[in-house]
């Protein structure tokens, strides 16, 4: 039987995104849980606005995050919480009403040890839609489960998640060295450790994408970036996926080969026409398509060169 659940919500200048993640919590059932914002170090009119609500409702409280990352968040709210199971979720996602409910029930259908439901997204422009429609397809990030809004069962990961807190106890906490990634690492390890992790598509959440190229590039980049650290520390989850970025990003870098060999381009056009492919026969807007032809190089190629980096700091060591 569950009582209490803590919620946590790592956030940093949401002046835009936090009543409406406040609304939703006060909102949702159960009645009996705690919400837990972990600010880290906003500059705008988050931290009024949460103080604001916390004087109306004694089940909100803010903490603040002198490290500013996701996994010191995490663990600061971990620590600081009462409840179980314990919920993260996000200034950047929005969430069914019954999303609490469902994660409960989901605990108490499957015994799981770490349920969550797959990443649905939610678009305001042509850009944001060109990269929902890129990393729900396998040619944009690989063909993960969590990308799979019908998938049920037992699998390596699920969007933000919700934990038993034993768990933590008998694990540790989050790896505080992974600015990203630290949600993929912390599953992964459950998984090692014989943990169950189970997604339900009932568990309905939807993620806004970034809203520019620039930023989208600089997410891909980082999560490129510490993804070899994560397989690193648990090699058994290093897949193929995770390595084809880079092996692109080596090729476009010995483009000028094609002067010397005849037929060196031949994997760049194979490229350009899967994407053309894939970016006709989607079935979004024109201007969302065209976006697209920026948006999956964008995406390949911060990932690759991000892990290209994070493998050359691992060897290093």
């Amino acid at each position: 039987m569950i009582n209490l659940i803590s919620v946590l919500c790592p956030v940093l200048n949401e002046q835009n995104n936090i009543e409406r993640i406040l609304s939703f919590f006060i909102k949702s059932e159960p009645q009996d849980k705690e919400l837990l914002i972990i600010d880290g170090g906003s500059t705008d009119d988050t931290k009024e606005i949460v103080k604001e609500w916390c004087l109306r409702h004694s089940n909100i409280r803010l903490i603040d995050n002198p490290f500013h990352y996701v996994p010191n968040a995490l663990n600061l709210g971990i620590k600081n919480s009462s409840g179980d199971p314990i919920i993260r979720i996000d200034g950047h996602a929005d969430f069914a009403r019954d999303y609490f409910l469902k994660i409960i029930e989901t605990f108490n259908k499957t015994g799981a040890d770490i349920v969550g439901g797959p990443t649905r997204t939610k678009s305001e422009s042509s850009l944001q839609e060109a990269v929902a429609a890129a990393i729900s397809n396998p040619f944009g990030i690989g063909g993960s489960k969590v990308h799979d809004s019908k998938f049920e069962g037992y699998t390596d990961h699920v969007t933000f998640g919700a934990w038993k807190r034993e768990l933590f106890e008998q694990i540790g906490l989050f790896d505080e060295r992974l600015i990203r990634n630290q949600d993929d690492e912390f599953h992964y390890r459950a998984k090692k450790a014989n943990r169950k992790i189970y997604q339900n598509p009932e568990i309905k959440l939807w993620y806004h994408p970034r809203k520019s190229l620039r930023a989208l590039f600089k997410q891909y980049f980082e999560y490129g970036l510490y993804k070899p650290l994560v397989l690193a520390k648990v090699k058994s989850e290093a897949k193929l996926r995770h390595f084809v970025p880079s092996f692109f990003v080596l090729y476009l870098i010995s483009i000028p080969l094609a002067f010397l060999i005849t037929g060196w381009l031949f994997p760049l056009l194979v490229y350009i026409f899967v994407m053309s492919v894939m970016v006709i026969g989607s079935d979004i807007k024109t201007a969302a398509k065209i976006y697209s032809f920026a948006v999956y190089p964008v995406l390949h190629i911060a990932y690759g060169s991000g892990f290209l980096i994070g493998l050359k700091k691992i060897f290093r060591k």
